[in-house]
């Protein structure tokens, strides 16, 4: 056996078709679009296009509905969370926001902040900056003794150190 000898088994590659190149070719002339008509001409898209009768896609009832107001929230659950916490891709002993659960690669997505939810069990004594938490969420994170800050999106950093600071007045006041 020789370098030359080596070649790919016959029908292991097979050419392109060159359309519109010649009798010869047998897809010269009109390329194997048939004879006049608007699929023979360029630039035609006539898809979904059933000759007059109404479209499978307009005969289908519409469903369902698209809150123009509706929130967009990365959604991620405690059991998550604590398993990142684990593996020591998020630091428990700093805050948790959006900005961290998204460089550990948690939330993907959630324009308007994250949204905790309670599914699976919380070990570590966390604080949590978020945009929503449900009960059960809140209930177990401070059960395993850490706290949950509920933020409304577009707050600014000045607006969240005064309610901040006022929760911690209200607090010492007790």
């Amino acid at each position: 056996m020789k370098l030359t000898d080596l070649r790919d088994n016959p029908g292991a590659r097979k050419e392109r078709i060159r359309v519109g190149r010649g009798i010869g070719s047998g897809k010269g002339k009109t390329g194997g679009r048939g004879q006049k008509g608007q699929k023979s001409r360029s630039g035609v898209a006539i898809k979904g296009f059933e000759g007059g009768q109404m479209p499978l896609h307009m005969r289908l009832p519409k469903r369902g509905f698209n809150n123009p107001f509706g929130k967009d929230y990365a959604e991620v659950n405690l059991g998550m969370i604590q398993k990142f916490i684990d593996e020591k891709k998020l630091d428990a002993k700093k805050d948790i926001d959006h900005a961290a659960l998204k460089a550990a690669g948690l939330a993907r997505g959630g324009k308007d902040g994250v949204r905790l939810l309670g599914k699976g069990e919380l070990k570590a004594k966390a604080k949590f900056i978020v945009a929503g938490a449900s009960k059960g969420a809140i209930e177990a994170v401070e059960k395993a003794g850490g706290s949950v800050e509920v933020i409304a999106k577009g707050e600014s950093e000045a607006e969240k150190k005064a309610k901040r600071t006022e929760a911690n007045k209200a607090k010492k006041a007790k």
